[in-house]
């Protein structure tokens, strides 16, 4: 079969309608990725293209208080507020990493009134870890 070739001349600054259509559906996925020096917060659609993010650093905490659970608080207040804006009703919510931040996301995420259909952690585990470095000899 013959691809057809996509006209160049409609498209602005080369993005696709597509964009603007999966920005209508309903479901979301929620990433919360809990360092102990930061917390991210990224809201993507289902096949994971990224809609809205935010971190405690943007939210203009500097220093050790990025960290800490009201920052990452007010990063899920400030990534769910623009999403909410276009109609998000449901999410999942996938968590990651194991900083003080972690529950402090969960809890301003419920406080949003979207319906949450699973909370998963995902934090990467070592099945045996790294090997040890080699005995010191003295």
């Amino acid at each position: 079969m013959v691809k057809p070739i996509p006209k160049v001349g409609l498209r602005r600054n080369g993005r696709s309608s597509a964009r603007k259509s999966a920005r209508r559906i309903p479901k979301r996925v929620i990433h919360v990725q809990a360092s102990f020096n930061n917390t991210i917060i990224t809201v993507t659609d289902v096949r994971g293209r990224v809609i809205s993010w935010s971190s405690a650093g943007t939210c203009g905490f500097k220093g050790t208080r990025r960290g800490t659970p009201f920052a990452a608080q007010t990063a899920a207040e400030n990534a769910i507020r623009a999403v909410v804006d276009r109609g998000m009703q449901r999410a999942k919510v996938m968590i990651k990493g194991p900083g003080l931040g972690r529950d402090a996301a969960l809890r301003a995420i419920r406080r949003s009134g979207i319906l949450l259909s699973f909370v998963r952690d995902v934090t990467p585990m070592p099945h045996n870890g790294c090997r040890p470095p080699k005995k010191r000899r003295v």
